[in-house]
């Protein structure tokens, strides 16, 4: 698209927008809610509140639902994964490990099975 056409499309939709503004001016029912809350803003302000605690007044558990943000959720500690140390009957090497992801262990289930080298497992 040139440059022309581009400009020429975007001040038609700037037109167009421009017209849609002109006639919510004019609505009526805005022109209420825009004096609404003139009027509400000015008397919170003349007693000292803002709009939070009008909210907590009128719903104190609204706090309650804000989600993650309002209340930090705090989550269980996970417990520790405890090392095991296997030793393999076969040439007697020892492997002390706290998960499954170790190359030398995989190679060992791969060869004996994995339920062979659990039974390797040392208390």
């Amino acid at each position: 698209m040139s440059r022309l056409a581009e400009f020429r499309k975007l001040e038609q939709t700037l037109a167009a927008q421009l017209a849609e503004l002109e006639s919510m001016k004019n609505d009526a029912g805005l022109k209420k809610e825009i004096e609404f809350e003139q009027k509400l803003r000015s008397l919170l302000e003349s007693y000292g509140f803002s709009l939070r605690h009008v909210v907590e007044i009128l719903d104190p558990q609204a706090g309650s639902r804000r989600g993650p943000i309002a209340t930090a959720v705090v989550k269980p500690a996970r417990k520790a994964r405890s090392v095991k140390i296997y030793k393999n009957p076969h040439n007697g090497e020892l492997i002390e490990t706290k998960g499954g992801n170790h190359k030398l262990l995989k190679e060992w289930k791969q060869q004996y099975g994995a339920g062979e080298v659990e039974s390797w497992v040392a208390q």
